[in-house]
């Protein structure tokens, strides 16, 4: 799996070593780390050359392309399961369409109107987002998730109760639940049950309170 962290809209310089956005996935990381401890999975994290999406540069999808190229070169075949966070989650629903991709969890993801959401059929797709964000648009991620649907995917839509654009509040939940989620999108435990009903009756499930 890869995690993918977030960024800015605009921003060409490179991100720094050590940045906010970066070390959020962190706690992320190391649950999933703890999760996955004795099966076959390997986890790894995109690299961006920029802070910024850039317009339609996408240059944090551009990056994560690459990375899933590269891991194809390296490793075959495999199953992966892409999680990001704000433009991180934009970057991995944009390059769900590579061969490798089985399923996206996306964090408070940027979900601009009119997102493309096409290269989301025969894939899974959870978006998480918080009822307190006000950095990105939980409706936005509702409105994916429908359009995706009806474009073939298994996707929906929590809404966490509370929850902020950083996930800092109730973060142990954010943390249980990708972590549920990551796991059951890869086969190794079975998916959250309201998230499994909802794939099954194709609606988005009640908001995780």
């Amino acid at each position: 799996m890869l995690l993918l962290h977030g960024g800015r809209s605009e921003g060409m310089a490179p991100p720094a070593r050590w940045n906010l956005a970066a070390a959020r996935m962190r706690p992320f990381t190391r649950a999933i780390l703890g999760a996955t401890e004795g099966h076959d999975v390997l986890v790894g994290r995109v690299r961006y050359r920029h802070r910024g999406w850039n317009g339609e540069r996408a240059d944090a999808a551009v990056d994560a392309r690459r990375a899933l190229d590269e891991l194809e070169l390296l490793a075959g075949s495999v199953r992966v399961v892409l999680v990001g966070h704000s433009m991180g989650g934009r970057a991995a629903l944009a390059v769900a369409g590579h061969d490798l991709v089985r399923g996206v969890v996306g964090l408070a993801p940027w979900c601009p109107v009119g997102e493309p959401v096409e290269q989301l059929a025969d894939r899974r797709v959870v978006l998480v987002h918080g009822d307190r964000d006000r950095t990105t648009d939980p409706l936005g991620s509702r409105d994916v998730a429908r359009r995706a649907r009806a474009a073939g995917a298994d996707a929906c839509a929590v809404l966490m109760s509370g929850g902020d654009h950083a996930m800092l509040r109730r973060a142990g939940e954010w943390h249980t639940l990708t972590t549920g989620l990551v796991s059951g999108l890869l086969g190794l435990t079975p998916l959250p049950e309201p998230v499994r009903r909802a794939f099954e009756e194709g609606r988005d499930p009640a908001t995780s309170d």
